[in-house]
């Protein structure tokens, strides 16, 4: 039996916000929801994702495309299929494509998508993603990547569960939701980056990008004593993302929302470093979920025994909660912040 959360999940939002002009928007949206993210099922896909049969999932090479194989099979399991003008679950990311100046040289990989239509007429499309690629083998060590980021890619496949859990209920969403796991990240964001210069879906019509990468550790940069998670960009591009963000924590999971690295002069420069930013630079509202670094960051001692899986699920629920309130507004979130 699956472990859940110890208080089922009943949640209604109500969300009014200002906008960044002084007239009222008066944007009310009442969602209720009982779907739980399984903290089992999060630990079992790091397991398997950060274990030795997928060598620490170097972009291109076997271990990479045997975690790709696993992740497509999990969405073929629930009958959640690949995105209409696809002809598979799998787009293909040439070398080529990733080739640069300085970075290493990556063989032939593929981002993997999955989708769920939305209800109404709209077209519209929210994009929630995670790299799953890692650094691989390297001086015969594994770099597993449990944390970095099995944690996302765990996160974004039981998110898409709950969706599919919602729409077998009559519950679908009003706006579609894709399912994006990007390849590449780890040697200069080339997955995410492909999408966006290649979308299934006109970006036109993406309300916003939900972005997880490393969301099962604490790290040494959080200075509170609270269950936390960074949030990075979240007000960059849209007043509304934001206010949305914060109203469905403060009504649902509570983290502590840490804005740390949200500021665009920070020394580490973290909100240009993750697959978000590819989708900001075309004018796309994004949240990039981020636990910060720790000690195994990049090491090969980044396992999955060392993932904080109660605070994995605790995140990984706020993630759906943000998303089911976004594809189940009337109205897309409004950009109203210049970069």
């Amino acid at each position: 039996m699956k472990t859940k959360i110890s208080l089922l999940l009943s949640i209604t939002f109500f969300t009014a916000f200002t906008s960044c002009s002084s007239s009222q928007n008066n944007i009310t949206t009442e969602t209720t929801s009982s779907f739980v993210v399984y903290k089992d099922s999060l630990k079992k896909h790091v397991y398997t994702l950060a274990s030795n049969a997928h060598e620490g999932r170097r972009t291109g090479e076997v271990g990479q495309k045997n975690a790709a194989n696993y992740i497509v099979k999990h969405y073929e399991k629930l009958d959640i299929n690949y995105p209409k003008g696809a002809n598979s679950y799998f787009q293909y990311v040439p070398a080529e494509f990733m080739k640069s100046n300085y970075g290493a040289n990556l063989k032939d990989s593929e981002n993997i998508w999955a989708f769920i239509q939305g209800s109404d007429d709209s077209n519209e499309v929210l994009v929630i993603s995670a790299h799953y690629d890692h650094m691989g083998i390297m001086n015969g060590q594994t770099y597993y990547g449990a944390d970095d980021n099995a944690s996302g890619t765990a996160g974004v496949m039981e998110i898409a569960r709950l969706f599919k859990e919602a729409v077998d209920k009559g519950q679908r969403p009003k706006k579609s939701v894709l399912f994006l796991h990007v390849t590449g990240e780890e040697f200069g964001l080339h997955g995410s980056r492909f999408y966006v210069e290649n979308p299934i879906i006109p970006l036109e019509n993406t309300i916003a990008n939900l972005n997880i990468d490393m969301i099962g550790r604490k790290s040494y940069e959080y200075k509170g004593d609270k269950d936390y998670i960074f949030l990075v960009g979240s007000n960059r591009l849209s007043t509304d993302l934001h206010n949305i963000s914060e109203a469905v924590n403060k009504e649902t999971v509570q983290l502590d929302l840490d804005y740390t690295f949200n500021d665009l002069n920070h020394p580490e420069r973290i909100y240009y470093r993750s697959d978000h930013y590819n989708f900001v630079k075309n004018g796309i509202p994004a949240i990039f979920y981020y636990n910060g670094a720790h000690q195994d960051y990049h090491q090969p001692t980044d396992t999955p025994d060392k993932i904080d899986y109660d605070l994995l699920q605790k995140r990984a629920q706020l993630v759906f909660n943000t998303a089911w309130n976004l594809v189940n507004r009337d109205k897309r979130p409004k950009i109203d912040v210049s970069e």
